[in-house]
C-alpha cells in the first residue's frame, strides 16, 4: 500500500477512504458513524445529523473529485463549489496565534466545524506543496485515496500489486485481441 501522509493529510486520506467504490462498503452510513468517524480521527465528537451525513458525503465525494485530478483526471466541475459550500458552514478565516503565524481554522461549532478543520488541513498542506501528492488511484473501480510519495510525483495506483498489475493485465490482453 501507499506511503503514509503528513498527519493532517492521513486524516483527509481516511476521510475519502470512508466508502470503498470497489466492495461498496460504506463506512459513514448513518449520523451516528459520522459521529465515531470525527472522533477516532481527533476532530471531537459533535452529534451528527442527517442533514450532516449528507454534506459529510458531498464533502467527501467532493474531496474524491479533488484528488483524481491530481491523479491527471479531469476535475468535476461541481467539486469546488462543494468544497466552498463547506468552508462557508465551517466559517473558515484567519487567526493569528501569539508568534503572529497565521492558522485558518473553522468558527463553527459542531460537525461543520469538524469538517471544517479538515479544509484548514487542506489549504495548510496546499501552501505547503503536499496537496497535490494525496491521489485517488486511477483505477475506475477503486479510486481510494493515496499519498504519492514518489519523487517525481507519478504515482497512479493505491497499489501497484493490486490496481496497478489489473491495468497492466488489461492493457496486455486488449493489445492482444
Amino acid at each position: 500500500m501507499s506511503q503514509s501522509a503528513p498527519e493532517r493529510l492521513d486524516v483527509v486520506r481516511d476521510f475519502v477512504n470512508t466508502y470503498d467504490l470497489e466492495s461498496g462498503d460504506e463506512g459513514l452510513a448513518t449520523p451516528a458513524a459520522l459521529t465515531a468517524w470525527l472522533g477516532e480521527h481527533g476532530l471531537g465528537r459533535p452529534k451528527a445529523t442527517a442533514s450532516d451525513l449528507r454534506h459529510a458525503v458531498e464533502l467527501r465525494e467532493a474531496l474524491r473529485a479533488v484528488l483524481l485530478g491530481h491523479n491527471g483526471q479531469e476535475l468535476d466541475a461541481a467539486a469546488p463549489r462543494v468544497l466552498d459550500a463547506a468552508a462557508e458552514r465551517a466559517r473558515l478565516s484567519v487567526s493569528f496565534d501569539d508568534a503572529g503565524a497565521a492558522r485558518l481554522q473553522p468558527r463553527a461549532a459542531g460537525v461543520d466545524g469538524a469538517l471544517g478543520g479538515m479544509l484548514a488541513a487542506v489549504a495548510d498542506a496546499e501552501r505547503d506543496g503536499s496537496w497535490p501528492r494525496l491521489k485517488a488511484c486511477a483505477s475506475r473501480t477503486c479510486h481510494w485515496a493515496f499519498y504519492d510519495a514518489s519523487r517525481n510525483r507519478s504515482g497512479t495506483w493505491c497499489d501497484m500489486k493490486v490496481c496497478g498489475n489489473r491495468h497492466k493485465v488489461q492493457s496486455f490482453r486488449a493489445r492482444r485481441s
